[in-house]
């Protein structure tokens, strides 16, 4: 008798179907964790490699106006120059309103030089005195933080080649 009781509860709650479990919806990163595929340069830092998300400049024109007229750059950021060739390239801040850190780079992908935390906006010429085939400028304390002077080595991933 207690059977027959249970199986006609057991059988009155129920609906006669199946409940399915509700689909879970597709998982997404999360908004901030966006993965950056450009162009990189890792720098081999005494803390381990540091990875400098770049914009890649080798034109005439685009070299010359490189970082002006921003008004920020984001942490671990920066511009490549491709130099035409590796000699001594000076740089200037001319209508660059950021502070930077300019690092000359060698055709061995060591660096040559650095000259730290420039004056936004100055006409003042910046060279290391070496010959170099690439500059990458990050911002101003970048490579004191880091540890990054001359012998430091880098590479580059997906550096577009010199035109």
């Amino acid at each position: 008798m207690r059977f027959a009781l249970l199986l006609t509860a057991t059988l009155a709650c129920s609906t006669g179907k199946r409940e399915e479990p509700a689909p879970m919806p597709p998982t997404q990163p999360p908004s901030n964790s966006v993965t950056y595929t450009g162009p990189k340069v890792i720098v081999s830092t005494p803390q381990g490699d540091k990875e400098v998300k770049v914009e890649v400049v080798a034109t005439p024109p685009l070299i010359q106006k490189g970082l002006m007229f921003r008004k920020h750059l984001p942490l671990d950021a920066g511009m490549l120059f491709l130099m035409p060739s590796e000699r001594e390239w000076p740089f200037w801040m001319k209508n660059t309103l950021i502070p930077l850190d300019m690092i000359w780079i060698g055709s061995d992908l060591r660096v040559v030089g650095v000259v730290e935390n420039t004056t936004p906006m100055s006409e003042e010429e910046r060279t290391v005195g070496k010959p170099s085939l690439y500059v990458l400028e990050v911002n101003g304390g970048w490579t004191k933080q880091h540890g990054v002077g001359a012998g430091t080595k880098v590479k580059f991933v997906d550096v577009p080649p010199r035109p």
